[in-house]
């Protein structure tokens, strides 16, 4: 018996069924697209409005045909009672129109506090407005001066209660020593009302000054305008300044606002101020004014009659030098001296030509004496 040696063959598959396994793997990816809503048959996202909202909670999509009713927000109420407020989605499938429906709420109206008065920051009294409470004057707000038209319960109402106005009152002003003040008897002052101190009569030598304020007014509760005064003895030293006399403001004592005027003795000028007060601390404010002695003038006179406004005076013609004078005078002497000089030679050539004659030697003599008698009187009148 022969043995066959034929190769075996596997199997082909078949082609159905690789068709059939590709198609069931594109039913797989296309599947999840299919259960998605199509353009074609829903609306886009319905819009939003500020008065109203949708009733009930919103569908993931709505074909045409289907609607949304709307009901006002919190705060708002139908502009139309009884109207209805729905969009729906049409069949090109966008959403009908729709206006708000809702208008604001208003609050109660608010009536002025007593001795006060309400301001209407927003001008009205709806949902969302703002009132400001002020008092008038010499009242004082209690309670809250700020109220919000906010929703209360299913409407609305103000924030928080209306404040009231009380009269601004004051404590008694405190009590000075070596003083007092005007109506001292009250227990409470008033908004405005004013007490004036005073000092008690000395017992010393010197008598007492106010020093402050003397009248305080009451500005709110418990406050005065300023610190209440004192009452104590200022009393300044007598104004006595060097090379100096006092003005006006003459007096046995000086005493708190004791006003002097001073000034300085002719040929010294006056540095400082001419007008001092006695101070608080019992000083002259400013301090006294020293007299210094004044110094020549060391620049070139300036004549009046010559200056005009914005232009500097022009100065005198100043007088030679006293050098050029000594040097006018020197050539007046040399020029006699030259004529002396010139007259002693004459005369010596006159003595010769006496002597050539044989004239008396006493002759010349007294000629020469003569001329010296003359050049000394000459020197003597020129000095």
């Amino acid at each position: 018996m022969r043995a066959s040696c034929t190769p075996l063959k596997a199997p082909l598959r078949r082609p159905e069924r690789l068709a059939s396994s590709g198609r069931f793997a594109w039913v797989l990816l296309l599947a999840p697209l299919l259960l998605l809503p199509t353009s074609s048959d829903a609306c886009d996202d319905p819009p939003r409005f500020v008065s109203m909202k949708p009733q009930g909670t919103l569908k993931p999509s709505y074909s045409p045909g289907e609607q949304i009713l709307h009901e006002c927000r919190l705060g708002f109420q139908p502009i139309t009672p009884g109207q209805v407020l729905a969009l729906v989605c049409q069949d090109n499938n966008t959403w009908s129109s729709l206006q708000e429906g809702c208008k604001r709420r208003r609050c109660p109206t608010l009536a002025d506090p007593t001795n006060g008065q309400v301001i209407l920051v927003n001008g009205s009294t709806e949902f969302g407005s703002e009132v400001h409470y002020v008092c008038n004057n010499g009242y004082y707000l209690l309670g809250t001066s700020i109220s919000y038209c906010e929703v209360s319960g299913t409407g609305v109402n103000w924030s928080d209660n209306p404040p009231t106005c009380e009269k601004i009152l004051c404590q008694p002003p405190p009590e000075i020593q070596n003083g007092k003040y005007t109506n001292s008897h009250k227990d409470v002052f008033e908004y405005n009302e004013v007490v004036t101190y005073s000092c008690d009569p000395s017992n010393g030598p010197d008598e007492y000054s106010l020093v402050g304020e003397s009248k305080l007014t009451c500005i709110g509760n418990g406050e005065w305008s300023s610190q209440p005064p004192q009452c104590k003895v200022v009393k300044c030293v007598y104004p006595a300044i060097e090379y100096g006399t006092i003005v006006s403001g003459f007096g046995p004592k000086y005493y708190y606002k004791a006003t002097v005027v001073l000034k300085c003795n002719e040929g010294f000028n006056l540095h400082g101020n001419s007008v001092v007060v006695c101070g608080e601390n019992s000083t002259w404010e400013p301090e006294l004014p020293k007299c210094i002695k004044d110094s020549k003038p060391t620049s070139p006179t300036m004549t009046s009659g010559l200056s005009h406004p914005g232009h500097p005076p022009r100065p005198t013609e100043a007088s030679p030098p006293n050098g050029a004078e000594g040097l006018g005078a020197g050539y007046i002497v040399l020029v006699i001296v030259a004529v002396l000089i010139g007259v002693g030679l004459l005369l010596c050539l006159y003595c010769r030509f006496c002597r050539q004659r044989k004239k008396g030697k006493a002759e010349c003599s007294a000629t020469y004496t003569t001329y010296q008698d003359k050049a000394t009187t000459a020197t003597e009148q020129m000095n």
